[in-house]
């Protein structure tokens, strides 16, 4: 009888531990919020996922073709799909103008691609460098990547984009050309001051071996205006702003600059020719003046922090997907009780 008891005692211990550490593991934890389910639209082409065969088909029928690569609970393809693609115009003109096909970025469906191989969706993604989703890339009717957008944009933008590739204005000018005859003849005003940008900063030859952010920006920019209200000013972002050297460079201007590789270019040709298209696009090199990566899209805190960080810390060198290095840097942040908030 007295073992029975001493052994219901050690089960009732043993129980309230568990419960104990279930309570400090949750308590430890961080939550992971912002995620968003995306129902995406019934128009979106039911297709085979063969490229060749949906180009063709779509040209018979005076169409282009348009991909859109998504993941999981992805709160900017979810932005995309409930703000852009649910406004009439746009899915009228899309539908209209459009065979769009989705692609999941980590899927395991066959894809077909135009050079006749056939690789999963996340080979196809990896091939094709998606490092953001929403990745939209426009086909013209030979299979020429016609307009790449990486990452979300707001509606009017994305109305400006889908004009360009609906009328094929890339016959007659790049896509930044036509971004730039939509701009005021005059445009006024002045670039958003931030205390991290070094203003003296000519030179970004990386003789001191820091890396490099460089903000392509514009006068009357409302995306910039947000840009700098919303994230850049976030105390989050500016910590992994931090080690890196600042500049901010009107993409526009004909200021002389000597770019990473010491070559003597004015901004607005380095930029032309590094094919900078949106305002704001942060390019970042590394502390060899190789590009590692850029944001040129609408991005929140959490994401406009990672992307500095991916930089900084090196691990860019042996985690080649953003995505796989945001997924363990949230990983690792909950592990420490703090709570992880992509859509902030």
């Amino acid at each position: 009888m007295r073992q029975t008891t001493r052994f219901v005692l050690l089960l009732l211990l043993l129980v309230a531990t568990g419960a104990a550490w279930a309570e400090t593991d949750s308590k430890t934890t961080g939550r992971f919020l912002g995620a968003k389910t995306t129902v995406y639209p019934e128009w979106f082409k039911e297709s085979f996922l063969d490229l060749r065969e949906d180009i063709q088909e779509a040209a018979d029928e005076g169409k282009r073709v348009m991909i859109f690569f998504h993941q999981e609970r992805c709160p900017y393809c979810n932005l995309m799909v409930e703000k852009n693609l649910s406004q009439k115009e746009i899915s009228d003109s899309m539908q209209q103008h459009l065979d769009v096909i989705e692609f999941n970025m980590w899927g395991d469906r066959e894809v077909t691609g135009l050079d006749g191989a056939n690789l999963t969706e996340k080979e196809f993604a990896a091939a094709l460098r998606v490092q953001f989703t929403p990745t939209i890339l426009a086909f013209d009717e030979n299979g020429n990547v016609v307009l790449r957008l990486n990452g979300y944009i707001p509606p009017q933008k994305f109305k400006v984009a889908l004009d360009y590739v609906i009328n094929r204005r890339e016959q007659a000018q790049s896509y930044r050309q036509y971004l730039a005859s939509q701009r005021p003849a005059q445009p006024s005003g002045t670039l958003n001051p931030q205390p991290f940008f070094n203003t003296e900063l000519k030179d970004l030859t990386r003789n001191n071996h820091r890396p490099l952010a460089v903000f392509f920006e514009q006068t009357q920019c409302p995306g910039c205006d947000s840009a700098h209200r919303e994230v850049f000013d976030a105390h989050s972002v500016r910590t992994e702003i931090h080690p890196f050297d600042t500049v901010q460079l009107d993409m526009w201007s004909n200021q002389q600059i000597t770019t990473p590789d010491g070559r003597q270019l004015s901004t607005r040709n380095w930029a032309k020719e590094l094919g900078v298209t949106f305002a704001p696009t942060v390019v970042l090199f590394d502390g060899n003046g190789q590009e590692v990566i850029r944001s040129e899209a609408y991005f929140k805190q959490f994401h406009t922090a990672s992307i500095f960080n991916y930089v900084s810390s090196g691990d860019y060198r042996k985690q080649p997907s953003f995505q796989r290095y945001l997924s363990a840097r949230a990983e690792h942040i909950r592990e420490t009780g703090q709570d992880v908030n992509i859509w902030q």
